[in-house]
């Protein structure tokens, strides 16, 4: 699977409603630690089937952002049934964010 850009548009449709986890990156383009996590997020989508992943950009969504109160990115946040079920703020390593989406 590749990586699915979030707007306001398809949010609810992509995220939400889904049937599989979801694991959402919030960035932005101007970020050091998103740019260290954005590969590790790709490698994920290109490996698991069973989870959508997906980014949204802060600048162009901030709607969103606000939403889920991201404070700091990149945030990444794990969705199930339309739940948040897992958050973590900040540049993470591979394992620990297979483990947030496991968990």
């Amino acid at each position: 699977m590749g990586i699915v850009e979030i707007t306001n548009a398809n949010f609810t449709n992509e995220v939400l409603e889904s049937d599989r986890t979801v694991l959402v990156d919030f960035w932005a383009p101007w970020c050091g630690p998103c740019r260290m996590v954005s590969p590790i997020v790709d490698e994920i989508a290109m490996e698991s089937a069973e989870v959508k992943v997906c980014k949204i950009n802060i600048d162009e969504q901030p709607q969103l952002a606000s939403l889920y109160g991201v404070m700091s990115i990149p945030t990444l946040l794990v969705f199930r049934g339309g739940e948040v079920v897992s958050k973590a703020v900040g540049a993470r390593n591979k394992p620990f964010i297979e483990q947030m989406i496991q968990s």
